[in-house]
């Protein structure tokens, strides 16, 4: 079934431009047992969160591969093409119910319409890394493209939640969820507070968000059996993902202190289900067994932190025109980051003080923001996270190069961990 496009979202246009350049490779050993033999971590597992060094040497490479090898454009236009097939069916449905709630699907429409699709990309490439060795069946590759494009939603209904719990007021160049139903309330001259109308709205929008996500999975295309070992892992990351937004929650009123209590917080808010889980919701998809899990998680979750790591310190000293929100909103917001973590514990008195009264005050100007960013870096802290990205990036690296998977998606793994790690938005 041909869809017309939604005007919300224009299939392969997002998600920023990463520079490309061709990498001199090095010969890679393959192991040759397949993933499927060894008995090792269960799909669902979770492991321990570790400050400090890689368990592994990271191998360094000195040129960016090319992002072409992850084919990307054509990656992007599936998962919108999908999200845009399915986004229209849902707006047929809720205009029937009530013209009132279209603006409901238009807020989901244009979150989906935002983002680089990662996601997806690590899930798709998970799943072809281990596809051709395991025999049998393959599944159909148009089905699997829209079965990880349900991971948009999941991402749409954390970032919802997320700006209401944060008091954000932008995302992507636009107000956010809460911020947007705040004001139509006041131009429709509805009754009542419109704070609390947003937040509601908003709250239900990304429940909504979430809803569809575990629809548009369950009607992907992708077999019976592939889609009952998926829905293993996206249990799982759902729930994680979910707890790591309680456990943001809790260290902003004090709780999981330090530097260990922002890595815990980044581990299970963001990490996880942005590469780990996406990698082995495709080696789930694919039937690769509990050895494609241990295969993975050493791949996802440094590169999964490295990711939130540049998250947070873009959020910090981001261009606004290229990151679509505020440099001042994580500070306005009371963020803390390891960025946060780390300068408090290299700072004096008086910059201990400048944290306290500063950061997280909504009041607080230009002035007291640049006091903060000077104090993130002549403390070391912003060095310091510059340097755990490029140490875990580089031992995610390493262990992309090691793994068993096949070379194909080898390439492309390792293209979107340098573009996921060196973005600029």
């Amino acid at each position: 079934m041909r869809y017309r496009a939604l005007p919300c979202i224009r299939p392969g246009t997002r998600g920023g431009r990463h520079p490309e350049s061709d990498p001199e490779e090095e010969p890679v050993s393959r192991q040759p047992h397949p993933l499927d033999r060894t008995r090792a971590t269960r799909w669902g597992d979770t492991g321990r969160v570790i400050t400090g060094a890689a368990q592994r040497n990271p191998v360094v490479r000195a040129l960016a591969p090319s992002l072409a090898a992850a084919d990307l454009g054509r990656v992007r236009g599936a998962v919108s093409a999908a999200l845009t097939g399915f986004l229209e069916e849902q707006r047929t449905t809720l205009a029937a119910m009530d013209p009132s709630l279209t603006p409901v699907v238009d807020e989901v429409c244009a979150l989906a319409d935002g983002g680089k699709r990662l996601r997806p990309a690590f899930a798709y490439w998970g799943w072809r890394g281990v596809t051709e060795d395991l025999g049998g069946p393959a599944e159909d590759d148009a089905a699997v493209l829209r079965a990880v494009a349900a991971l948009e939603f999941v991402h749409a209904s954390a970032l919802v939640h997320d700006d209401v719990m944060d008091g954000a007021l932008t995302r992507r160049g636009r107000p956010a969820t809460h911020v947007g139903f705040a004001t139509r309330h006041g131009d429709g001259g509805l009754s009542g507070d419109g704070d609390t109308f947003g937040i509601g709205a908003a709250i239900l929008v990304g429940d909504l968000a979430l809803v569809w996500s575990d629809e548009l999975l369950r009607r992907s295309g992708i077999s019976g059996p592939a889609l009952t070992r998926a829905r293993s892992v996206w249990d799982t990351m759902r729930t994680e993902v979910t707890a790591g937004q309680y456990l943001d929650l809790l260290r902003a009123a004090g709780g999981l202190p330090g530097a260990q209590g922002a890595l815990t917080v980044a581990r299970y808010k963001s990490a996880g289900y942005t590469v780990q889980r996406p990698l082995q919701l495709g080696a789930a998809i694919a039937g690769a067994g509990p050895r494609a899990a241990d295969v993975y998680t050493a791949i996802g979750l440094p590169l999964g932190e490295a990711f939130q790591l540049r998250d947070d310190v873009l959020g910090v000293f981001g261009d606004p025109t290229v990151t679509g929100k505020s440099a001042d909103d994580d500070l306005r917001e009371g963020k803390q980051t390891l960025l946060i973590a780390l300068a408090e514990e290299e700072a004096d008195d008086a910059g201990r003080r400048l944290l306290r009264e500063a950061l997280g005050d909504p009041d607080a100007g230009e002035e007291q923001f640049s006091a903060l960013r000077t104090l993130i870096e002549v403390t070391g802290a912003r060095a310091r996270v510059e340097e755990r990205i490029a140490e875990r990036t580089a031992t995610a690296r390493g262990a992309i190069a090691d793994a068993p998977i096949a070379d194909e998606a080898r390439a492309a793994l390792d293209a979107l961990a340098v573009a996921a790690t060196s973005r600029t938005a």
